[in-house]
């Protein structure tokens, strides 16, 4: 019954994102009425972040006795997102060569359209890291800071472990907690199917054709760029060093992929993709409330390929050349920068402005595919939320912590 009713949610997901793309086709920007209930069903994500966070990775920290499994785990962890962050660009960049989307385009650009967050002094490195700590930890909490989150959490599980037996009431009330926050977002992803009509069917009545048409190659190499690391780097990975089956692994995280795709916020989507890990694929609760989150503030493989392809097509329309040592910066200041950038809707835009600084290249190219930036960044957050969840089921993997569990392919 339990198999039955999670393939039904799949599908339900699946035909009421079907259907806000039929329906936004057809009537357009009419559609419009739709979007409190993706409003609500945002909101209704939202809500359970921070607590969600806090208490699972806190019981998952305080769990792991050994003070050495819990730094092997963090550098498994950093070092694949990492990785896989920049094997994501340089598909990108080679896909983007590939195309050439710049080539034969001609657009006007307007500068009004870059956010002002894009046009802002980046952050240092050193910042970034400093930002980490919270000054007031109930603030972060309060502001859904992720990071400064997790830095809080882990310091509450870590003291938890060091204590001992005094501290065993605050890790119970942690773990009862975590356990009424897995029911809250059970009860959330009910309603997921109307919050993703609702999301979608506006987007798709607002963009159109008219908006992709001009930038038509752009959208294709982000989109296949972004299918080609899933289907090679994410399977090889959780094949070979999760020992999953690749068709297991997609089957089991498709509906948090779905959300991701909707909401484009790798943050937002945390609570199901929480859910679809431990569930579906088998990952023990404390490894996957330790790497989901982090994989949702510093995995950004789907917004790593949208930089690639972004500052080919961007200096391909201004005719300027990329030279190897430019290449190279690209790569590394995209894997730099996705560390201090947050998992939330726009967040691509203020990354490529960080990366155009890097290379001397023209910030007002940004504005060339502000307009279908919402397009791109659904399929680059879907992306990302597939990585972390890859990311989980490889640490789990190595570290022979993988449930036993029935396959969800015939379900």
């Amino acid at each position: 019954m339990e198999l039955k009713l999670r393939f039904n949610l799949v599908t339900q997901i699946f035909v009421a994102f079907v259907s806000a793309i039929i329906l936004g086709s057809i009537f357009g920007s009419k559609i419009d009425f739709l979007q409190p209930l993706g409003d609500l069903f945002l909101r209704l994500i939202k809500f359970v972040i921070a607590p969600l966070i806090l208490s699972t990775l806190v019981v998952g920290v305080a769990s792991m006795s050994d003070p050495k499994q819990l730094g092997r785990i963090g550098i498994k962890t950093i070092v694949y997102y990492l990785a896989t962050t920049a094997i994501a660009i340089i598909i990108g960049l080679s896909v983007a060569f590939l195309i050439n989307p710049g080539t034969g385009v001609n657009i006007s650009t307007d500068e009004s359209s870059i956010p002002e967050a894009a046009i802002a002094e980046p952050q240092s490195a050193i910042d970034t890291f400093l930002n980490i700590v919270p000054t007031n930890p109930f603030e972060a909490l309060a502001t859904g800071n992720i990071l400064q989150i997790i830095f809080f959490a882990l310091f509450i599980g870590i003291a938890i472990t060091m204590i001992g037996e005094k501290a065993a009431p605050v890790l119970s009330f942690f773990e009862g907690f975590a356990e009424i926050m897995y029911k809250i977002t059970g009860i959330i992803m009910r309603v997921a199917p109307f919050g993703i009509l609702g999301l979608m069917a506006p987007v798709v009545g607002e963009y159109g054709l008219s908006v992709l048409l001009p930038l038509l190659k752009v959208v294709l190499a982000v989109y296949i760029a972004c299918i080609v690391h899933a289907l090679v780097v994410y399977s090889i990975a959780v094949k070979t060093m999760g020992k999953l089956s690749p068709i297991t692994f997609f089957k089991g995280i498709f509906p948090a992929a779905l959300v991701a795709f909707s909401t484009a916020s790798s943050a937002g989507t945390l609570p199901v993709t929480i859910k679809n890990t431990t569930e579906n694929l088998g990952v023990p609760k404390r490894i996957a409330s330790f790497v989901l989150p982090l994989g949702a503030t510093i995995n950004m493989d789907g917004t790593a390929i949208y930089q690639g392809v972004a500052v080919v097509f961007i200096a391909q329309f201004f005719d300027l050349q990329l030279t190897f040592l430019q290449l190279l910066t690209v790569v590394l200041t995209t894997v730099l920068a996705s560390i201090g950038t947050a998992g939330v809707p726009g967040a691509g835009m203020i990354m490529l402005a960080m990366v155009l600084n890097s290379v001397n290249m023209p910030l007002e190219g940004i504005a060339l595919i502000a307009g279908i930036d919402r397009v791109l960044d659904m399929m680059r957050t879907s992306v990302n939320i597939v990585g972390d969840a890859s990311a989980a089921v490889i640490v789990a993997g190595s570290e022979r912590e993988i449930k036993p569990i029935k396959s969800t392919v015939n379900s």
